[in-house]
């Protein structure tokens, strides 16, 4: 018969556990943080491992109270082996962003994460240790002999903690100093503290007051037009999509291949506002900059598209991916039915080829006479994992491919094939867009396409994305947009067509820009319409 454990016993041992199991990402990280010096002082090394369990140890002993100590640590345990798992498989890391992209993923997004890799290190990291501990036999004392030996732990782990501070001090300074992002993947700590911050700013901060903006917005047609014919803009916003996979940018595959000939205008080096949805498609459509975005804020005034609609501009969005991220909450919108096309649908996301058939039935809906028009198709685009559900059979051009959602048991070679084939797709799905368009005679049409994030593929250890912005790489960062304006948006916005194909020479672009450049392609005037953040102020005459 097995002896029963001390409190400070089972307190200990949850903090070995942590450091042995849950934080090998944060091992691995630093790993390469030694790499990089040029001595190293290995009694310093092995220090590091006894002061996170000191630390760990220490901290647990809050929470290690009678009926507070099973329910607490197996929900932790449960908790903390997803997040060792993103951590260790995927490099993702879960700052408050990830956070809030967590909170507002759906069940179908979700269980495109769900595979045997992920089921299995459920089962051996979170569901057997979470089982241990609940038919764990735990001696406790009582109340005042057991606040006196938890005291004594608690000093125990703290003179360790200290004395390790006190001596190696510079090291640790230094160490941390040069690899800042090591603290994001300490485990549990990080993500129960980014977890915190997201519940108290979404959850228990008093509200913030509503702010309409651009209420004086109106449109202004340009005068002496021959043939004045209202504007129609679609804006195509991307998912995952990164710009180094595009033909356009020098990559050595023909992945634009259906939209090199069509005369589309490719911004260089344009930099995304997130690394991940909840935080890029609320941001980009923000009037607020990358730099002072701030998620509640944003989630409490007007957006682009609400500037847009208050100045008269038929606005529409249609999404086939995770929602509008409260961006089209204000303006008429419909999501895409899973359910609606067998062909193009699987009950849980549907190819994009959706969104050119619902385009067309919008284009065929009579509207109010000579009202300029924005349709918003946000596609799911190149959304991972399961990037080979996104692509049709007929498009699979990069072979072989990855048709599994742990990608990283894949083959580098496969898992960008794969990649590459919904890049592929998507130019494919904006070729179709643009010739609808090109065939429109009511209205003076234009194409715009801008994704969201990008996404990493195994570089420097990182899949998918949501890397904190401040660490992540390029491949998350950098990515594609597109624009095609026709002659007769050009004559309707006093675009000069001269000066739009030099664009593409210029770089420094960024999300930053799209709100305004929204307003300047509608010839809106207001108060919150900034001329030097529209891309194309500079071509207006």
């Amino acid at each position: 018969m097995l002896k029963s454990l001390s409190v400070n016993r089972v307190t200990f041992l949850l903090a070995l556990f942590f450091v042995m199991i849950f934080n090998i990402p944060f091992f691995s990280v630093v790993k390469k943080g030694l790499e990089h010096q040029s001595h190293i002082d290995p009694v310093f090394v092995a220090t590091i491992p006894v002061f996170l369990v000191a630390a760990l140890g220490f901290l647990f002993s809050f929470f290690s109270f009678k009926y507070l100590l099973k329910p607490f640590f197996i929900a932790l345990i449960l908790l903390s082996s997803g997040v060792f798992f993103a951590a260790y498989k995927y490099g993702v890391v879960f700052d408050t962003g990830m956070i809030e992209n967590t909170f507002q993923t759906n069940s179908a997004e979700a269980l495109t994460y769900v595979n045997w890799a992920s089921f299995t290190n459920f089962a051996l990291t979170g569901l057997v240790p979470a089982f241990l501990l609940y038919k764990a036999d735990i001696e406790y004392r009582p109340f005042t002999k057991e606040m006196l030996r938890k005291l004594v732990f608690m000093l125990a782990n703290l003179t360790v903690v200290v004395a390790i501070a006190f001596v190696y001090m510079q090291n640790y300074a230094s160490f941390v100093r040069n690899n800042d992002q090591i603290k994001h993947y300490i485990v549990p700590t990080y993500f129960i503290g980014s977890a915190s911050k997201y519940i108290y700013q979404n959850y228990l901060q008093a509200p913030i007051t509503y702010q309409e903006l651009g209420l004086d917005a109106k449109v202004i047609k340009p005068a002496a037009m021959k043939e004045e014919k209202p504007k129609l803009l679609v804006l195509v916003v991307g998912e995952t999509a990164r710009a180094m996979n595009y033909q356009y940018y020098g990559y050595n595959r023909p992945t634009n291949q259906y939209t090199k000939d069509l005369g589309l205008i490719a911004f260089n080096n344009v930099q995304s506002c997130g690394t991940a949805t909840a935080v890029s498609l609320p941001c980009m459509f923000s009037r607020m900059n990358r730099k002072d975005y701030e998620a509640r804020q944003a989630r409490s005034q007007d957006t682009a598209v609400d500037v847009l609609h208050h100045a008269g501009v038929n606005v529409f969005w249609v999404d086939n991916d995770s929602g509008c991220k409260g961006v089209c909450d204000r303006v008429p919108n419909y999501t895409i039915d899973v359910n609606m096309d067998k062909k193009l649908c699987d009950g849980e996301f549907c190819k994009d080829q959706v969104m050119v058939d619902k385009l067309d039935e919008l284009l065929t809906t009579k509207e109010q006479p000579n009202q300029d028009r924005l349709i918003v198709l946000h596609i799911v685009g190149s959304h991972g994992p399961t990037y080979y559900l996104r692509y049709p059979d007929d498009h699979k051009q990069f072979t072989p491919d990855c048709p599994r959602s742990d990608i990283q048991n894949c083959s580098h070679n496969e898992l960008v094939n794969t990649y590459d084939n919904t890049i592929l797709y998507t130019d494919y799905i904006l070729s179709e867009i643009v010739k609808r368009l090109q065939q429109q005679h009511m209205y003076a049409p234009a194409m715009m396409y801008l994704s969201d994030h990008g996404e990493s593929l195994g570089e420097k250890g990182l899949y998918l994305h949501g890397t904190p912005y401040g660490i992540a790489p390029a491949e998350q960062t950098t990515v594609p947009w597109l624009s095609w304006i026709s002659a007769g948006y050009a004559q309707e916005n006093g675009l000069s067509e001269s000066c739009l194909s030099g664009l593409q020479q210029r770089s420094g672009y960024s999300q930053d820009n799209l709100f305004d450049t929204l307003l300047g392609l509608f010839n809106v005037s207001t108060q919150v319409y900034r001329p030097k953040e529209d891309i194309f102020k500079q071509c207006r005459t």
